[in-house]
């Protein structure tokens, strides 16, 4: 496996994979892996010849007062992990080689940006399809890894590759969870373990939602106060957000009549978790 630091040496890499006739696979990260990014990359092998993940913690996703500065970063680590799954090449740019003196460019999303994350982040996706679009048009790869965590990430940037005709299939990886069902994320680091308890009431209040869907309910709004009510038992619990859209398009629902995404966002101490279901009818 080998780590790249600037552009010029990424697209030499993927030049000669290109010339052996290989089809590339990118698996974009922030770093700090864990088991979820290694389920991506794992898929990112079975699919393509050459993987190339990016560690890039993205300033322009985090907004004032986000935690762009105290972000974990440990790329030894991370390397050791991505070896272990077979992962030809890491792409680590520094910010200077991503957003070089007078940068001005921005990619925006509209529409399905305005709502959940995008609305408690504003600019948060901006960010976002910025740096995938520069990573994209850098790698060129065949095929981008995303995890279904992420859904209104996933959503966006399939969007995005649909509107300006990117040469990439967007591949959606299921969400990879802890044994006691919480979602993977590198900010579960910051839970001590009170927190880390309580944040358990966020996947049990999904399974509990997407029973009662199951079991015939319909109704969007009994749906969402069902959440809030299982999430709000927990004192530690501070939510953000609790929503129900129609899924992909992301429209607000009344009646839960066709696939639904169930989405949510809940502060934990320094932690902002987000986990999701898609509930089917």
């Amino acid at each position: 496996m080998r780590i790249f630091h600037t552009i010029a040496e990424i697209r030499e890499f993927v030049r000669q994979a290109r010339a052996d006739g290989h089809s590339i696979g990118l698996v974009p990260t922030m770093g700090y892996l864990h088991e979820g990014h290694l389920e991506l990359m794992s898929q990112a092998k079975k699919q393509c010849d050459t993987v190339i993940i990016s560690i890039f913690v993205n300033p322009a996703q985090f907004g004032p007062g986000e935690d762009l500065a105290s972000y974990p970063r440990d790329l030894d680590r991370d390397a050791g992990m991505a070896e272990t799954v077979g992962v030809d090449a890491i792409f680590n740019p520094g910010v200077e080689e991503i957003y070089p003196s007078g940068y001005c460019t921005y990619v925006d999303v509209e529409r399905i940006t305005d709502r959940l994350c995008g609305a408690s982040r504003p600019g948060h996706f901006r960010g976002v399809a910025t740096v995938v679009t520069k990573l994209f048009n850098i790698v060129k790869p065949d095929y981008a890894f995303f995890g279904q965590k992420d859904a209104q990430q996933v959503l966006v940037i399939k969007r995005m590759a649909t509107d300006l005709n990117m040469e990439v299939e967007v591949v959606t990886v299921p969400t990879v969870r802890e044994r006691d069902g919480l979602a993977m994320s590198s900010r579960n680091i910051y839970l001590d373990p009170a927190q880390r308890q309580a944040a358990l009431s966020l996947n049990r209040s999904l399974k509990r939602a997407a029973a009662e869907v199951r079991a015939g309910e319909r109704d969007a709004a009994k749906i969402r106060q069902l959440v809030i009510d299982i999430i709000k038992a927990e004192p530690l619990a501070e939510i953000d957000y609790v929503e129900i859209y129609s899924h992909p398009d992301l429209e607000p629902v009344e009646a839960i009549k066709g696939p639904a995404l169930l989405a949510l966002a809940v502060k934990m101490g320094r932690a902002r978790l987000i986990d999701n279901i898609i509930l089917h009818v």
